[in-house]
């Protein structure tokens, strides 16, 4: 059973934008800059702001998107479909990466983690580029980015653990920027590229 409200403007994007941009920031700009230095109790505060920031702020987005799209029907957008899929993967995903870190346990399964992360990274650039949607389309560049350098760098094969957080930092600018933009062209008919 769905219902049919009127389709709504005020797509929920932002939030989830504005919560992984801010992981990105907290966890990219910590392990790149080293500041603050790492300690038991940096990573116990690193784990809950992963886990409510980049984790809830993202899950919650998709859940709105994907119960919007199908039960709802308040959004009618295709591209919207896999922007819902992105932002609860991410979202759970960033639950497993700030429990890690607010318990101390190891991230052996990281390795294998980023695999399927990358898969979900390139079908979203590829799908925002080919519905028109660069600005959506260089988000998930950078998520391409992000993984592709994670996957040897967690296997052990390399050590870029500090270019897996540039292109974490790097891309927390752009989420900053996506953030804005949706903001200001959504809330206030702004023409910002998006």
């Amino acid at each position: 059973m769905t219902l049919d409200l009127a389709k709504s403007p005020f797509i929920p994007i932002a939030i989830g934008f504005f919560g992984l941009g801010t992981g990105y920031f907290i966890f990219g700009g910590q392990a790149l800059f080293g500041y603050p230095r790492r300690t038991p109790e940096l990573d116990r505060a690193m784990g809950m702001w992963g886990i409510f920031m980049p984790g809830f702020m993202q899950f919650v987005t998709g859940v709105y998107l994907m119960v919007g799209l199908s039960w709802w029907n308040v959004y009618k957008d295709a591209p919207l479909y896999m922007a819902a899929l992105a932002f609860t993967a991410y979202g759970v995903h960033w639950f497993v990466l700030g429990y890690e870190r607010l318990r101390g346990t190891g991230h052996d399964m990281d390795a294998w983690m980023a695999i399927p992360f990358l898969i979900i990274s390139v079908l979203g650039m590829l799908f925002f580029f080919a519905a028109g949607d660069a600005p959506v389309g260089i988000l998930f560049l950078g998520l391409s980015l992000i993984y592709l350098t994670e996957i040897p760098t967690r296997f052990g094969a390399i050590n870029a653990g500090r270019l897996v957080a540039f292109w974490q930092f790097l891309t927390g600018w752009w989420l900053m920027y996506l953030t804005c933009a949706t903001t200001v062209n959504v809330g206030l008919g702004g023409h910002w590229w998006l």
